[in-house]
């Protein structure tokens, strides 16, 4: 279907950023994308309006219940000028499994695409320009519904914004450098049978105490274990995990506590494409620390959208320090972030067909 959205301007365009300086959600663009659902009649009216408030009521549905769910993309710039999308479809996708699991409509992938389309056309113009940089991307649906009772809500808003932002850990824009990563045994970021594979508010708000007092620790982020035993490895703060130890890739099945980032997808394949074993199976903490420490742990990375590929330099637990690979990030988190980046924005070719959308 060809989904056409109405356009109203800003009539007070924002000053852009200085490119350089960027940060990480610091600047929004001056448009975005927002369309309407309501019990039987389905989502419509989508639109792009000038950026600014929402108004909500304070016995709104999202601010008690937390009933929202959400997404992370970007577009890129390319060297000639256009602006490219990596693999939407799988935002979609993903959007839609949360949804179900939220008790929120389903939104057409297609539409869901277009929509992304749409809003980015609008602000291309912010799509920055320097190494490193990108604008950010951040679908989600709310509800507005006024109601004190604890069933879902029948009127939602699906809203696109846009943010110019530079790398999500400092300086990786300028190079990768192996982050130090706290090992959390306490608390737990989510449980089989909760909502630890959908994208929604609850599963960062929970984490953010283990966050703290990672960086309470001089570390960068949290290494979360399971929920029940508190022994096998799950993910990296908001990122999926990966562990190479001798000549196997190792990072966690999908067991319904873990994110399905689609970094992480595009990483297997990658791997698999190049020759390399991967397993995606549970993996013991004990496994890993016992890697670091005879030297069979070779490298260890994390992915997601808004860090890309981000090199594990050091795991700290229990107050000892296991470094991997000396703290130096190895050759093939580099090729990886090397080529993901590359084709995300547009300097190689795309090494798997259709995973690139170019506006």
């Amino acid at each position: 279907m060809d989904y056409k959205f109405p356009v109203t301007r800003t009539t007070t365009p924002k000053a852009k950023p200085d490119p350089t300086k960027l940060g990480f959600g610091k600047y929004y663009t001056d448009h975005m994308f927002i369309m309407d659902y309501d019990e039987g009649e389905g989502w419509h009216d989508g639109r792009i309006v000038p950026y600014g408030p929402l108004s909500l009521d304070p016995a709104a549905v999202t601010l008690h219940y937390a009933q929202m769910s959400f997404e992370g993309m970007k577009a890129y710039l390319t060297p000639e000028g256009k602006v490219n999308l990596f693999r939407p479809d799988m935002n979609a996708k993903r959007l839609r499994n949360s949804n179900k699991r939220l008790c929120i409509p389903e939104i057409d992938e297609d539409l869901f695409v277009a929509a992304v389309k749409a809003i980015v056309d609008a602000d291309r113009d912010w799509v920055p320009n320097v190494q490193g940089t990108s604008l950010y991307i951040r679908p989600f649906i709310i509800s507005p519904e006024v109601s004190m009772a604890v069933h879902p809500a029948t009127k939602y808003w699906f809203i696109i914004i846009l943010s110019p932002v530079a790398a999500y850990y400092e300086g990786n824009d300028k190079e990768l450098h192996g982050s130090k990563i706290w090992v959390e045994e306490g608390y737990i970021r989510a449980a089989v049978g909760g909502t630890g594979f959908a994208k929604c508010g609850g599963n960062y708000s929970c984490g953010m105490i283990a966050s703290t007092e990672a960086q309470k620790q001089g570390c960068e982020e949290v290494l979360w274990l399971d929920a029940k035993e508190h022994k096998y490895v799950e993910e990296v703060g908001t990122s999926n995990a990966f562990f190479m130890i001798g000549d196997t890739v190792y990072t966690s099945s999908l067991t319904g506590s873990i994110l399905p980032g689609v970094t992480r997808d595009s990483t297997i394949q990658l791997l698999k494409k190049w020759g390399y074993k991967v397993e995606e199976r549970r993996i013991l903490l004990s496994e890993v620390l016992d890697a670091a420490a005879d030297g069979s742990l070779k490298e260890a990375w994390a992915t997601g959208t808004a860090c890309v590929i981000s090199p594990i330099g050091l795991l700290k637990f229990r107050g000892t320090d296991y470094p991997i690979n000396n703290g130096v990030v190895g050759d093939l988190s580099q090729k990886l972030y090397d080529t993901l980046y590359g084709m995300q924005t547009g300097i190689i070719e795309p090494e798997m067909e259709g995973w690139v959308v170019t506006m």
